[in-house]
């Protein structure tokens, strides 16, 4: 996913809420955070073949397994919390998620969501490695890294009108499916 957003290719995000979250599940504690880049949610199979191809591309370039590479910032724009899975199946074509994929995760546990972030992703001006520590393992949606790393001079990836589209677009897509719901 991180390819993707550093990409343009999308500008969604698609968080269940990780296993170390508290009883309330997900929720923006951060309107504007890093990209932790990780393979472990990011299993090739999960994706949609374009994304595979691109997987199979890049994977010689992914950092040693001790390593942590941080190259993007992003900002919330909008977050909405999906209730129906027909929700979340309106953002197909916005993101590289098999659409079996997003079942999986709007049906686990028992709070029945998802929640779509549309954010505006941006390119630190420098590659910043870090060693990889144990407490930034496992399943959470938040981790305090343990030294600051600065955004001063990131770039957007996409230019203003084509975020602009994109952003449209994930509205428009929630719209329809919140008028269907009403009729």
């Amino acid at each position: 996913m991180a390819d993707a957003l550093g990409t343009g290719e999308q500008i969604l995000i698609l968080r269940k809420g990780g296993i170390h979250e508290d009883h309330g599940g997900f929720a923006i504690e951060h309107p504007e955070f890093l990209i932790f880049p990780t393979l472990f949610h990011q299993q090739r199979e999960s994706v949609l073949p374009r994304a595979q191809a691109r997987f199979d591309e890049i994977s010689a370039q992914f950092p040693v397994t001790d390593r942590l590479r941080i190259e993007l910032f992003a900002k919330v724009i909008e977050g909405r919390r999906l209730d129906t899975l027909a929700a979340a199946e309106q953002l197909r074509g916005q993101h590289i998620w098999r659409d079996e994929v997003i079942a999986g995760r709007f049906d686990w546990s028992r709070q029945k969501n998802i929640h779509a972030l549309a954010v505006r992703i941006f390119r630190l001006p420098h590659v910043v490695e870090l060693p990889m520590l144990a407490a930034y393992a496992g399943c959470k949606s938040w981790i305090e890294l343990e030294s600051d790393i600065s955004v001063e001079g990131a770039q957007p990836v996409l230019d203003d009108a084509t975020f602009a589209q994109k952003l449209e677009h994930f509205r428009n897509a929630l719209q329809l499916e919140a008028a269907g719901a009403r009729n």
